[in-house]
C-alpha cells in the first residue's frame, strides 16, 4: 500500500478471511460492494417514502405519514408493495429496449459513484487515481438515462423533460466540475483519498482549538458556487425543470408505473445523496469530525443528510424558475463565476506555492 492509498473495503474484507488468490479478491468486492449499495439503498428508503414527507411538512406547516406504524414509519414498506403491485403500463408507440433501460441506468449511475467516495471507518470501495473525476462521470449517465426515457416515451411532455434534462445538465455540470477542480489545484490529486487527506491539516488554531483545513472554509466562494451547480444537478428547487409538474406532468417521467416508477424515484434520491457525498469529500472534510476515527462513517452520514435536508428545504421554500431563466443563470451566471474562481484560485495557488 502506498502513502498515498488507502486500504480499501475489499481489500479489508480479503485480509480478514484465511485464503487467497483471484476468487479470494472477486468475492470481497462482490460482498463489499453488497453491503455500501445496501447502506446507501437503506438511506434511500427511509429518505424517499418518509423522510420527504416528514420535511416537508414540517417547512410548510402540515400534518404529514402518521397513521402507519410508530411516526408513520411504517409508510416506507407499504409505500414499496404499493408502488410494485401496481400494473406495469407500456404505452403504445414506446421504443423499447430504450424505454426499458432508461429507469436502470438512473440508480446504477448513482451506486457507480459511490464507488469511489470515502465514508469513514475503513468503509471505500475502490481508490484509484482518477477518483473525483470518476464520481463525476459515472454521475452523468443519469442525463443519457433521462434523455433515453423522454425520447423513447412516445409523448410530448416526457420529450421536452428529456431536453430539459440534458440542457440543464450541460449548462450546470459545467460549472460544477470546474468547482471541482479548483479543489484539485489545492491538492494536486484526482484521489478522493488524498482530497480527503488534505482537509485533516489544522487551517488554523484560536485558543487551543483547532479548525481543519476544510475547503469550504479555505475557499467559501467554491463551495457556495458548487452547492447551487449541485442542486441543478440533482434537480431540485429552484432547478426542477425537467419534471416540472405544473408544465409537463412529470416530464421525463409521465409514463412510467409500477417498478419503473420506483427505480426513477429511488435514484432521484440516491443522486440527492451522492451530490452530497462529493460536496462532502471535496470540501467538508469527507467523514472527518469529532471523536475517534471510527465515527467516520457516522459524520458520513450526518453530511449527506444535511444536504439531503438543504435540498428539501429548497423544494419547499424557493419558487421554481422558467426554463429560459434556468439557462440564463447556467450559462451566464455559474459558468463565469465558476472560470473565475478556478483562475482566482490558481493565482493563489501559484503565490503560496
Amino acid at each position: 500500500m502506498t502513502p498515498l492509498q488507502v486500504q480499501t473495503f475489499p481489500e479489508a474484507i480479503a485480509a480478514m478471511l484465511p485464503w487467497s488468490g483471484l476468487w479470494v479478491d472477486v468475492l470481497s468486492a462482490l460482498v463489499g460492494t453488497f453491503l455500501v449499495a445496501n447502506f446507501l439503498l437503506l438511506n434511500t428508503a427511509v429518505a424517499g417514502p418518509w423522510a420527504k414527507r416528514k420535511i416537508t411538512a414540517a417547512f410548510t406547516d402540515r400534518i404529514s405519514v402518521n397513521r402507519m406504524g410508530p411516526a408513520g414509519i411504517l409508510t416506507i414498506p407499504a409505500d414499496a408493495v404499493r408502488l410494485l403491485s401496481k400494473e406495469q403500463i407500456i404505452p403504445e408507440g414506446v421504443d423499447r429496449p430504450a424505454w426499458d433501460m432508461g429507469p436502470i441506468l438512473i440508480p446504477f449511475s448513482a451506486l457507480l459513484g459511490f464507488a469511489v467516495i470515502p465514508m469513514g471507518s475503513g468503509i471505500q470501495v475502490a481508490d484509484p487515481e482518477v477518483g473525483i473525476a470518476f464520481a463525476f462521470a459515472a454521475s452523468s449517465i443519469a442525463s443519457l438515462g433521462l434523455i433515453m426515457m423522454g425520447y423513447a416515451s412516445n409523448n410530448k411532455y416526457s420529450l421536452m423533460g428529456g431536453l430539459r434534462a440534458v440542457a440543464s445538465n450541460i449548462a450546470y455540470e459545467i460549472p460544477l466540475v470546474v468547482t471541482g477542480v479548483s479543489v484539485i489545484l489545492f491538492t494536486g490529486s484526482l484521489r478522493t483519498s488524498t482530497i480527503v487527506a488534505e482537509q485533516a491539516q489544522p487551517l488554523v488554531t484560536l485558543w487551543g482549538v483547532s479548525i481543519p483545513q476544510w475547503f469550504a472554509f479555505v475557499n467559501p466562494f467554491a463551495f457556495a458556487l458548487f452547492t447551487v451547480a449541485n442542486l441543478a444537478e440533482v434537480g431540485r428547487n429552484p432547478f426542477d425543470i425537467p419534471e416540472a409538474p405544473t408544465e409537463l406532468v412529470a416530464g421525463y417521467q409521465t409514463e412510467y408505473s409500477s417498478a419503473y416508477f420506483v427505480l426513477i424515484y429511488l435514484g432521484e434520491f440516491i443522486h440527492i445523496f451522492l451530490g452530497g457525498a462529493i460536496a462532502a469529500t471535496l470540501f467538508l472534510g469527507g467523514p472527518a469530525g469529532p471523536g475517534p476515527a471510527a465515527l467516520g462513517i457516522v459524520w458520513f452520514t450526518a453530511k449527506i443528510w444535511a444536504f439531503y435536508l438543504f435540498t428539501q428545504w429548497a423544494r419547499s421554500a424557493i419558487p421554481r424558475l422558467r426554463v429560459d431563466q434556468f439557462i440564463e443563470i447556467g450559462w451566464k451566471g455559474m459558468l463565469v463565476l465558476s472560470f473565475a474562481n478556478l483562475v482566482l484560485t490558481a493565482v493563489i495557488v501559484g503565490v503560496l506555492a
